[in-house]
């Protein structure tokens, strides 16, 4: 079976070097998409000038942003200078959306330090009116960080906002109704909830048990990037908070997830990440599901042009090529 993955690309410093030369964006620079509208931008989310160029006068409907969690250009700083900094990009992303729009933040809470940046960036979200909270949604992880001295961590945590009245639509999971015994009489008649159903199966609430996180053997995995998000849970908070046609943002790419769910839902990606590695990382995911129909490189990794499969090393050149 082939097998070659890329070690995180965010720690190996020589790797990252030799992929530079393979990036298409530099800083400050945007990738246009002729085919459906999309924009990728090697862009600083803080930097108020580079959003609008990014926009370009356009407004999103929808925001989905996975920020490093107490990262800044992967330096760990203060949890001041971290809510400081995601202060900026708030702004930012205000001004990006329409009047009536939904913003949802994956944003984590570490437990052996206090439980920031979770708790820090909710009090700091107090301070902007207009945006109004609506729900705080933990995703079940089936694999999970083992220690015999503590719970298992198996959640991420997803902040739900929203600015003036977006829509919602409702959606149903894969998951059948099984349980019977809520009762209510309706025009005179007891029934259950079965019964009164309008799906087989249940709602999504604000506890997600049916996504499976990402891991090397799913075919929607990068492999290099770390914490990537399941494109199931992009997709779903992509048709709830956005129709067919409408632009999406996300101020931190990283894998290429919601420009990925955009292109196969039909909404326009408005997308960026201050690491060309990252941008092209986003542009060769589109390109390769356009290509393949694939989401990702299971057992491998974007850049085979450029490192090869190391078993067939041997019979390469310097540059990958057969």
């Amino acid at each position: 079976m082939k097998n070659n993955p890329l070690p995180r690309l965010d720690k190996d410093i020589q790797l990252r070097k030799k992929l530079l030369e393979h990036c298409r964006l530099g800083p400050g620079e945007l990738w246009e998409d002729e085919a459906a509208g999309h924009r990728v931008g090697c862009l600083d989310a803080t930097d108020p000038d580079a959003i609008a160029m990014l926009m370009d006068g356009d407004r999103a409907t929808l925001a989905v942003h996975d920020p490093p969690y107490n990262l800044i250009a992967f330096d760990e700083r203060s949890i001041d200078a971290y809510i400081g900094w995601c202060r900026l990009w708030i702004e930012n992303t205000y001004a990006a959306l329409a009047d009536d729009a939904s913003m949802y933040i994956w944003l984590g809470a570490d437990q052996n330090d206090g439980f920031q940046p979770l708790p820090d960036f909710m009090i700091m979200m107090r301070g902007f009116d207009a945006f109004a909270p609506r729900s705080f949604i933990t995703v079940r992880n089936q694999r999970g960080y083992g220690t015999q001295k503590n719970w298992m961590a198996v959640r991420q945590e997803l902040l739900y906002y929203t600015k003036g009245k977006p829509r919602f639509k409702v959606l149903y999971t894969d998951i059948p109704k099984i349980l019977k015994g809520y009762y209510k009489t309706v025009d005179g008649r007891v029934q259950e909830n079965i019964e009164r159903s309008r799906s087989d199966n249940i709602r999504p609430g604000n506890v997600w048990v049916d996504i499976q996180q990402v891991f090397y053997r799913m075919e929607e995995n990068v492999s290099g990037c770390y914490a990537q998000k399941p494109l199931k849970s992009i997709d779903r908070i992509v048709e709830s908070g956005s129709e067919k046609g409408d632009t999406v943002i996300d101020f931190f790419s990283h894998s290429g997830t919601t420009l990925v769910s955009c292109e196969k839902l039909g909404r326009r990606c408005r997308t960026i990440d201050n690491d060309p590695v990252f941008c092209e990382v986003t542009i060769r995911r589109l390109e390769h599901f356009r290509k393949t129909g694939r989401t990702g490189w299971q057992n491998s990794h974007p850049f085979e042009d450029v490192i090869p499969d190391k078993n067939n090393a041997e019979n390469r050149d310097d540059k990958g090529r057969m």
